[in-house]
């Protein structure tokens, strides 16, 4: 197994709390894992495994329990008759319906430690909202970041084989099961991972029969990341290209594919007039590997692929992260985390001319800006705006 250490430090720090630990992520990028690494710490720490009880909603043994009652029937069962605390760790419960109910019922009635995953938004909307109410805590997972990349290869930091290492990171992404398989299964790997969150969490649990169209609108996005988009742009694309589709089907599949944690939008916010614009929008996929999946491993557009990296990896850094525009120029990104505010441009390679900088240096504010290259350069900054090379900032904290 891969070790998630920050993930799980975050486990522990909530453990025997009365927060349930709710991990959410896209499928295949480690929460079971994760699950399993939190139950071996318990024993660790001396905690019985007759108190650690752990559910797999996705396998064989409970296919069974589909709604509230097989639910509560379960749990009656497996109770174990102690005044001790139980820990539950329970993996896919958006497979149950009204699980909701009886995951406040088990805080409420018993002694419980309680973690639950799940691959879709919508765990935390809703009902579960209401009946917690501030009661829960959100743990978002991503495939492996470059640093977690490196640890699972057993390569230091400074390594000749950092760069290296990087460009199979950009190729493959970071699906823990695609980094620790042989190149040649990597592909296979990669195309298993994009059927089931396609077919099983989007497909199926929203009734979608039209997949052509579902899979057409993927496309479009992964081959058009980091690019200002709008379902009416969509469309009509879509429609060119002899897919016909409408405005409604192009938002409610884009509503599916954030809940399914495959895509995630990046709204433009207006620097000057500080509020957000609602015509466009920019995605960023999950994971490169699965972009390049859905694309057809297509080479170009190394730009857009560098800043799909980069905004991955600013949520996976905890921050809030917007597409900014300031008059007629863009700021790639607008990145927020309690008091700070970091401002962001992205390039492959540094042009002839300022104009990446100037965009930053027009934003008459204190807070930090940073460019990022997608290849190294000697110089470090233009203007007292730092310039960084990606595997360094990736390294970096």
């Amino acid at each position: 197994m891969i070790s998630r250490e920050t993930y799980l430090q975050q486990l522990i720090q909530f453990k025997d709390t009365d927060f349930i630990k709710v991990i959410t992520g896209v499928r295949r990028s480690g929460k079971s894992v994760l699950l399993m690494q939190y139950r071996d710490y318990l024993q660790s720490q001396g905690v019985p495994a007759e108190n650690i009880i752990y559910l797999n909603f996705e396998s064989f043994d409970y296919q069974w329990v589909k709604n509230e009652v097989d639910f509560h029937q379960l749990i009656k069962e497996i109770l174990p008759d102690s005044k001790e605390k139980i820990y539950f760790l329970i993996d896919e419960i958006q497979f149950v319906d009204g699980w909701q109910k009886i995951i406040n019922a088990v805080r409420v009635s018993f002694h419980a430690d309680i973690v639950i995953t799940g691959s879709n938004a919508n765990l935390l909307s809703g009902e579960l909202a209401t009946l917690l109410s501030g009661r829960y805590v959100e743990i978002k997972i991503y495939p492996l970041s470059f640093k977690e990349f490196l640890l699972s290869k057993n390569v230091e930091h400074h390594s000749r084989l950092v760069d290296k290492l990087y460009s199979e990171y950009e190729k493959y992404g970071g699906f823990p099961s695609v980094v620790i398989a042989d190149e040649v299964l990597k592909e296979t790997i990669l195309s298993g991972i994009f059927d089931s969150i396609v077919l099983n969490d989007i497909a199926h649990r929203a009734s979608v029969k039209d997949t052509h169209t579902l899979k057409s609108v993927i496309l479009f996005l992964a081959d058009n990341v980091g690019q200002l988009v709008n379902p009416s742009k969509i469309s009509n694309t879509l429609t060119s290209e002899r897919v016909p589709t409408s405005n409604h089907t192009i938002n409610k599949y884009l509503d599916l594919l954030e809940n399914a944690f495959l895509f995630y939008k990046a709204k433009q916010y207006d620097i000057r007039g500080k509020g957000y614009l609602k015509t466009n929008a920019k995605y960023f996929i999950a994971d490169n590997g699965l972009r390049r999946h859905a694309v057809g491993k297509k080479e170009a557009n190394y730009s857009n692929r560098l800043e799909n990296i980069v905004f991955i990896e600013l949520l996976r850094r905890g921050y809030t992260v917007d597409v900014g525009k300031l008059d007629s120029k863009e700021i790639d990104f607008i990145a927020r985390k309690a008091d700070e505010i970091l401002y962001v441009q992205v390039a492959y390679e540094l042009p002839n001319n300022t104009h990446e900088t100037d965009n930053l240096l027009h934003i008459k504010d204190n807070y930090k800006k940073i460019l990022i290259t997608g290849k190294y350069y000697e110089q470090t900054e233009i203007d007292g705006v730092p310039i960084v090379y990606v595997v360094d900032w990736l390294l970096g904290e």
